[in-house]
């Protein structure tokens, strides 16, 4: 039965954080886990991890940072957005290239999920890749509403970013047998939550469908429980976080060089910090 489990949250260009955490766990060749699940950008840091590349995501995120055929404030009322998303995979299979066969050597006979919210229903979907499926279910839980195109088709249905259905998946974890669960956060440990105005926006944006109002107007509330049951996990239940201290400098959609490179080493320096105290013990 899988019991240690890696989950990791999202948050834009902060993953540069968890990208410096899973580059200190490579430095000392460190994966012990049984599965694997990760929301939204924190997918992105996942596949390189995975597929043992040190230091490409940090690449990857420099590189999107700075590429207008990324990110483009111009795009603001298109269909496209202001982050063209889809060009993620134009970046993993030419200029920043993700070892997929290596990620999938590595997964094999484990699980792996990314987490992805119904657009007709709200909830979360917790998608198993394959190989020929991999970069599609990493560009559906990046698929920010109102930013992005808002949507990503996968296997007939429509998706979008998982942060708004599951946004810390531990409980998700815990039900499907995990007893060591360790989270990565791009959020500080005790920080919860109000209705934000991306939340309040999609909650009118689309009244017209129930499910997916609702989605919107509690994605807070399962945030901030999602907190509870880390600083409270059930009897028989290890439960670990690395998470910074305070407000990381990048942001959803704020970025430079200069701040990803610096909420990179402050990860990089949480993730060997906890390698040591591993080692302590």
């Amino acid at each position: 039965m899988l019991n240690k489990t890696l989950v990791i949250q999202g948050g834009g260009f902060r993953t540069s954080f968890t990208a410096g955490v899973l580059d200190a766990f490579q430095s000392h060749g460190y994966n012990p886990f049984d599965s694997y699940v990760a929301v939204s950008g924190g997918a992105i840091a996942l596949s390189y991890y995975l597929g043992g590349q040190y230091k490409k995501c940090l690449e990857a995120m420099c590189l999107l940072a700075e590429d207008k055929n990324f990110m483009s404030w111009n795009r603001l009322i298109s269909a496209q957005g202001v982050m063209n998303v889809d060009y993620f995979k134009d970046v993993a299979n030419e200029r920043v290239l993700f070892d997929l066969e290596s990620a999938l050597e590595t997964v094999h006979g484990k699980e792996l999920a990314f987490v992805m919210t119904n657009r007709v229903t709200g909830e979360p979907h917790y998608y198993h890749p394959s190989k020929k499926t991999w970069l599609d279910g990493v560009i559906a839980t990046c698929t920010l509403p109102f930013v992005t195109k808002g949507k990503h088709a996968l296997h007939g249905e429509e998706f979008f970013d998982g942060g708004w259905s599951d946004p810390l998946p531990v409980e998700w974890a815990y039900q499907k047998g995990a007893n060591d669960i360790l989270v990565i956060r791009t959020t500080p440990p005790n920080l919860k939550v109000n209705q934000s105005w991306p939340d309040y926006f999609g909650s009118f944006i689309f009244r017209s469908n129930e499910r997916l109002r609702a989605c919107f107007e509690t994605n807070h509330l399962k945030y901030n429980a999602s907190i509870d049951f880390i600083n409270n996990p059930p009897e028989g239940v290890a439960l670990h976080q690395i998470a910074p201290e305070v407000p990381l400098q990048t942001g959803t959609y704020s970025n430079s060089v200069k701040l990803i490179q610096a909420d990179y080493r402050y990860g990089l320096d949480c993730g060997l910090s906890f390698l040591r105290s591993l080692y302590k013990d």
